[in-house]
């Protein structure tokens, strides 16, 4: 709920149901809203006493007056501490290219998903980890990948696809927990792709941000009249998901008496919609995904044991960016071919000093904001290649601290220690073999095929070497 020394947002909208719905969601958030109907009424409530207090603007592109790009350049001018947001009912990836160049953080596509929202506004109050993202434009990337295109050669991470592979082929539920950012979904989609249920329905639910009755109807569904506003029968995604799949996102963050109920579905195999007489059968099989490990917060009270016990019947544990910093030249070359092939993009290369300043720092918001920083690089970068210079919000944070050599040269392989005399035969030899796997995406044939030796051999070498094998 809003209070009086609540963040406030600025609406641009001259849509009354569609600003009421926002400023109502904005508030649950823990917002003050303030809508406005044109360009130049927003302006001059900048300019004027209320301006003042305004965080952010979230700029409806169709509104009256100047053009939205237009809009957005002049509100950074007046008032650069303030973020922006554009909303739109366009997905071109080539309007939201513009509009962060115009110096917008976030892109919303209407209908606005609460949840989505929810995010938006919260990354307009973080520091720069949130706002170098533009979600909806790295969500244009590949949302399913095979296993053998996951990007990555760090042993932990190999052998968590490895897992995930495994699980894909049982009928089992299926645990992921991770930090924000590391590709849990991803994970999960593959997982439900790759499976006998493949072709059968699916559906994705987020749980973070949404009030509990949303959640509740959203998950069990309701009958007509069950509660106040319930006009009509809904059909809960667990129905739907009859014979299917359940992405289950967020799933630490579900409230207690909605965890006990589907804790209750999984051992019985019934669900009952809410204010229904009865119950039904269902043939479900959920992938969850979690935050935060949820064997800590069942030990804590927080999280309903029987639920966790009947999720984890596989449980994998995707390891944070900063842990497997050696990936991250492997990913930076994926990101950027992806990125170059987006409308309104071009492709770009990276230099030493950029990759080497992208390994000095700890990502906190792992792949995904690696990703989303990369995209901001090259929305504004008119070079072919990304430099140091390209970062200037890295630069910033990270000062002038002396980086030292990259952690993981992604332009070719450390020869020497850090106390000066050179590495190993077999340490060289190692790195190569790693720099090639995650280069060709873990396809062990062509691996073989571009260092010039048989595949029985490569595989005596890994094992010789210790390189984990998973990919």
């Amino acid at each position: 709920m809003a209070t009086e020394d609540a963040r406030l947002l600025m609406l641009v909208d001259d849509e009354p149901a569609q600003a009421r719905l926002i400023s109502s969601l904005a508030t649950r958030e823990g917002w003050r809203a303030l809508t406005v109907e044109s360009c130049d009424a927003a302006l001059s409530t900048l300019a004027g006493k209320d301006g003042k207090d305004v965080d952010t603007v979230l700029v409806d592109g169709r509104v009256p007056g100047e053009e939205a790009c237009d809009f957005i350049r002049q509100i950074k001018l007046k008032r650069p501490d303030v973020a922006v947001i554009m909303l739109t009912a366009s997905t071109s990836p080539l309007l939201a290219v513009e509009a962060m160049r115009a110096g917008a953080i976030d892109y919303l596509v209407k209908p606005v998903a609460p949840e989505r929202l929810a995010v938006a506004l919260r990354s307009a109050t973080r520091l720069l980890p949130a706002r170098d993202e533009l979600q909806p434009l790295t969500e244009k990337l590949p949302s399913i990948l095979e296993f053998d295109a996951m990007v990555g050669t760090d042993g932990s991470f190999r052998t968590a696809i490895a897992k995930a592979a495994t699980a894909a082929r049982g009928h089992g539920h299926v645990l992921v927990e991770g930090e924000s950012g590391t590709g849990k979904e991803m994970l999960l989609r593959a997982i439900q792709h790759a499976s006998t249920r493949a072709k059968a329905p699916v559906r994705l639910v987020s749980c973070e941000g949404l009030p509990h009755n949303t959640l509740e109807s959203l998950l069990f569904g309701h009958e007509k009249g069950a509660f106040a506003g319930a006009f009509d029968r809904q059909e809960g995604t667990l129905a739907a998901c009859d014979g299917g799949t359940l992405l289950l996102d967020s799933v630490d963050t579900l409230p207690p008496d909605i965890q006990e109920r589907l804790a209750d579905v999984l051992e019985t195999g019934i669900v009952r919609p809410t204010g229904a007489a009865h119950g039904f059968r269902i043939d479900l099989r959920i992938l969850a995904a979690s935050d935060r490990p949820l064997a800590l917060l069942v030990e804590d009270g927080h999280f309903c044991a029987r639920l966790f016990e009947a999720l984890s019947a596989t449980r994998i544990v995707l390891p944070p960016l900063r842990e497997r910093a050696g990936d991250i030249p492997a990913l930076t070359r994926y990101f950027l071919g992806k990125i170059g092939e987006l409308e309104g993009m071009k492709h770009h290369s990276i230099a030493d000093s950029g990759l080497s300043l992208l390994e000095a720092y700890d990502w906190p918001g792992n792949v995904r904001q690696l990703q989303t920083v990369l995209f901001r690089a090259c929305v504004h970068e008119q070079r072919e290649a990304l430099t140091a210079h390209s970062f200037p919000h890295l630069n910033e944070l990270l000062g002038d601290a002396d980086r030292g050599e990259s952690r993981a040269r992604g332009l070719g392989v450390l020869l020497y220690q850090d106390d000066g005399n050179i590495r190993s035969l077999e340490e060289i030899e190692a790195d190569i073999i790693r720099l090639a796997i995650g280069h060709y995406h873990g396809k062990m044939t062509e691996v073989a095929r571009r260092l010039g030796i048989g595949r029985s051999t490569l595989y005596r070498k890994l094992h010789e070497l210790g390189i984990d094998n998973a990919a």
